[in-house]
């Protein structure tokens, strides 16, 4: 009994690895994925009626990457809504100041102070309130 155990282990690693090597059944014609496929033949168009292109001037068909993902998600730009355009003109759409960015680091621009209160509220580590503590003043 102890001569079967290890002869019947070898014998069932033998099977086992014989699945792996190429035999008749698993040598079987497919395409090959690597194959570079052949173009299609150049066709002339029905309409001949076609006008060349100007020297220089952009391809109808070249956009960017960004804007084809944007068309192909969103559907393109599309008109604003009567209430969409109210809310923008009520906002000030027609007011805004065109250099706001180049005024707003300026040393003459309004600030106002809102004290180290705030600062230290917006400073504050997140958490649930458990280790909160007052102090009286």
């Amino acid at each position: 009994m102890r001569k079967f155990v290890p002869l019947a282990a070898g014998l069932t690693c033998v099977v086992l690895l014989s699945g792996c090597g190429a035999g008749r059944s698993l040598d079987r014609a497919r395409p090959d994925e690597f194959a570079v496929a052949r173009q299609a033949p150049l066709v002339i168009p029905p309409d001949f009626a076609l006008v060349p292109p100007q020297p220089g001037a952009a391809r109808p068909q070249d956009t960017a990457a960004n804007a084809q993902t944007l068309d192909a998600l969103f559907g393109g730009a599309a008109p604003r809504s009567a209430a969409e355009t109210g809310v923008v003109n009520d906002a000030g759409a027609d007011n805004d100041d065109p250099g706001i960015r180049s005024s707003v680091g300026d040393p003459g621009t309004t600030v106002v102070d809102k004290g180290s209160t705030t600062r230290d509220i917006v400073a504050a580590p997140e958490g649930d309130g458990q280790d909160a503590r007052t102090t009286a003043n």
